[in-house]
């Protein structure tokens, strides 16, 4: 069984104390997003899990629990943002300098085959044209070297909800980077280049179009060859059909609940808005199972141990 914690919300930076806790109970509880009465129990013991996958922006408060998970014989690696985008489009993230030094501490610690830089999702905006993308890019990679040995890249999906956050920002033009082929390729050409000038493999996340012919390959966020490798696995790459089409991962669980994450980026598919996201932090409780809610409505079944391992949905 693979984790995701979380494509949903950033628990390494946000909901580490949960996680934490949930680890130390040998189990966590699920509501499914679209029906909040189904309820699942997850085993987060180590025998039951081949890996974690954690996705964040900014891995500094889980970093000292990570000797802790070591030591229980927990296997896991990082998905873990970089792009550095103006503050109109980034709120509350750290300062992209200490991010990068983040990064690198993790990189220190666990070493560079766990820790993957992604630059994602690339906007194309007034406020981050395709120069920008290239200097920023440039200049990540640069700080980066010898500290990651990949680099995963994706564009904007501009959803019904993403619209209208970008549109709330006055005076903000963006444009779908896809249907405007000059600067793709540009783009793609450059990234292609400065990555493996560094030393890191380039690939995509879940993208339909096909880039090969610029040096970027698609890839996989979770990926059973990456897995394999590191932790002598032999799982399957059966593609998990719970993902969107273009999205090539392994089946796991995430662990994670949508509109939860305080990081105030204003494309981020997974909030709706900021409102929602205080009003559920309100919900959350580091001690309860549950990343967002207490156990009023659980059967007691689903809270005694030990407890029959449960797929989730």
């Amino acid at each position: 069984m693979i984790i995701s914690a979380s494509r949903r919300t950033d628990i390494p930076a946000l909901y580490h104390r949960w996680f934490m806790n949930r680890i130390h109970a040998g189990f966590l509880l699920s509501r499914n997003p679209y029906n909040a009465r189904q309820i699942k129990r997850v085993s987060l013991l180590a025998e039951d899990i081949d890996a974690v996958i954690f996705w964040t922006r900014n891995a500094g408060p889980i970093i000292k629990h990570l000797p802790e998970l070591d030591a229980l014989n927990y296997n896991y690696y990082f998905q873990y943002t970089l792009t550095a985008y103006p503050k109109i489009l980034e709120r509350h993230l750290p300062n992209p300098y200490t991010a990068v030094k983040t990064f690198i501490k993790l990189s220190d610690l666990i070493g560079k085959e766990r820790v993957i830089w992604r630059y994602d999702p690339i906007l194309l905006s007034t406020v981050t044209p395709v120069n920008e993308h290239k200097r920023l890019f440039s200049k990540i990679a640069q700080m980066l070297a010898g500290k990651t040995k990949k680099v995963v890249i994706s564009f904007a999906d501009i959803y019904q909800k993403t619209e209208r956050n970008l549109n709330a920002l006055n005076g903000l033009e963006y444009f779908d980077i896809l249907a405007e082929k000059e600067a793709l390729q540009e783009l793609c050409l450059f990234m292609a280049n400065t990555a493996a000038h560094y030393g890191m493999q380039i690939s995509t996340c879940a993208e339909e179009i096909s880039l090969e012919k610029y040096g970027v390959y698609k890839g996989k966020c979770i990926d059973e060859q990456v897995l394999n490798k590191l932790f002598d696995l032999q799982l399957s790459a059966a593609k998990d059909t719970n993902q969107r089409l273009q999205c090539g991962c392994i089946k796991s669980i995430d662990i994670g609940q949508y509109n939860t994450c305080s990081h105030g980026c204003v494309y981020c598919y997974a909030v709706d808005s900021a409102e929602r996201v205080k009003s559920n932090q309100l919900k959350h409780d580091p001690d309860s199972p549950f990343l967002l809610g207490g156990i009023d409505d659980v059967d007691q079944k689903l809270l005694l141990k030990p407890i029959i391992q449960q797929s989730l949905f």
